[in-house]
């Protein structure tokens, strides 16, 4: 029997509340100090919090894999990401709201600077606003209505990203990413990864071609990358397996998306951290699981940005007593995956946890970092196993047999 067939037969709905604050890409190694950015980062609300929790170690996927955003998400919100596979595009596409049919292809965009001889020199095009980004995307859409007999849709996104949907006969989302992953590197090109893929390779590679004819002489966005090449999956929905009323608190149109397809309600949470925290507070009587997601800790390490990281964790740890201060039931700070500024990209490293509640067996932790983690209480468990821990904590599931 699989693990998520027995949490829906153990489910049960006694109005018990949860908080999942998920600080996104928060793992990290030593800098030049010797600390991650969460042991040089003054939290003295998290460091106060982990004395009376449970603090561990989470494989968002399996030991010495490296995760995406949309697997490590999957995790924490109890799938299995290894049987429950889903695009990025898809998740991108729902979180900016665009309509995907059947047999409908979507992928992620990035805007990006490039060569005339197809290097890429800068995958984000200096993450250029996105109010300018929102302007390329008109001019685009203006531009270019159909590649090779598909129809071609365009939705803006934040900075230098944006959503295509693919519509026609014969697409598959069977293709490899169009990005070489790093600057300074010749343009690697979409291909299908099995054969029914050919067609929607053929199509994203004329589809890159048009847009850098389009852009042609612009500055920094006259290229742009596809990613996550996806169709919209089969799932099951949170509420219906774990007998929840979850909510997202979320910015960016990718975690939206995903939140979306799991069957979260997705809300308008503005667009700094202070509303975002506040929106918690808004919506406390509505909802009994709150996935609130904080994207700068994920950016600041992908920039290879070091103290613009610490600042984050230091920015939502004072934000920290507006969640406390609604009593929880149950409190989990977690990432999604690592994302180590000195490495400047995710990582396969486990992601540090606190768990807060009334049935912890805590108390001997000092701090909420990477080091306390690798001993505390929590230990060093699945990530999909996570909500199960934070449901049983709660006292929302029943007793396993007789």
């Amino acid at each position: 029997m699989k693990r998520m067939d027995i949490l829906k037969s153990l489910a049960t709905d006694n109005g018990k509340k949860m908080i999942l604050l998920v600080m996104d890409g928060i793992g990290g190694l030593p800098g030049p100090e010797g600390k991650t950015e969460l042991e040089a980062a003054a939290t003295p609300n998290m460091d106060a919090l982990a004395r009376k929790s449970e603090l561990g170690l989470l494989d968002m996927v399996d030991v010495g894999i490296t995760p995406g955003s949309g697997p490590g998400h999957l995790s924490l919100f109890g799938y299995d990401p290894m049987e429950f596979s889903i695009g990025r595009g898809i998740l991108e596409a729902m979180g900016v709201g665009a309509l995907v049919g059947p047999g409908d292809v979507c992928a992620r965009g990035n805007f990006c600077t490039r060569s005339d001889d197809d290097v890429i020199t800068d995958r984000r095009a200096g993450r250029i606003p996105t109010e300018k980004s929102a302007l390329v995307v008109k001019k685009l859409a203006e531009s270019i209505k159909e590649i090779n007999g598909v129809r071609v849709t365009f939705y803006p996104g934040k900075e230098h990203r944006f959503v295509v949907v693919f519509s026609g006969e014969g697409l598959s989302e069977n293709v490899a990413d169009a990005d070489p992953q790093q600057e300074g590197s010749p343009m690697r090109w979409a291909r299908p990864t099995v054969s029914d893929g050919e067609r929607m390779a053929d199509v994203a590679n004329a589809f890159i071609k048009k847009v850098a004819e389009v852009l042609k002489g612009e500055a920094p966005a006259n290229g742009c990358l596809l990613r996550g090449f996806s169709s919209a999956p089969d799932i099951p929905l949170m509420g219906d397996v774990y007998k929840i009323k979850p909510v997202a608190v979320a910015t960016y149109p990718m975690y939206k998306g995903l939140a979306k397809l799991v069957g979260m309600n997705v809300v308008e949470a503005g667009e700094t951290l202070d509303q975002l925290f506040d929106s918690v507070g808004r919506l406390w009587s509505d909802y009994d699981y709150f996935y609130v997601h904080v994207k700068y800790t994920d950016s600041r390490g992908e920039d290879g940005d070091f103290e613009g990281k610490k600042k984050v964790v230091e920015t939502v740890d004072a934000l920290l007593p507006r969640l406390l201060a609604l009593s929880p039931d149950v409190l989990v700070i977690t990432g999604d995956h690592s994302t180590p500024s000195v490495m400047s990209g995710h990582s396969w490293h486990p992601v540090p946890f606190l768990l807060a509640s009334e049935f912890v067996r805590g108390g001997d932790s000092k701090s909420f970092d990477e080091r306390e983690c690798r001993i505390g209480a929590g230990g060093r468990i699945e990530a999909k196993k996570l909500l199960g821990l934070m449901l049983a904590h709660a006292r929302r599931l029943d007793k396993f047999g007789a």
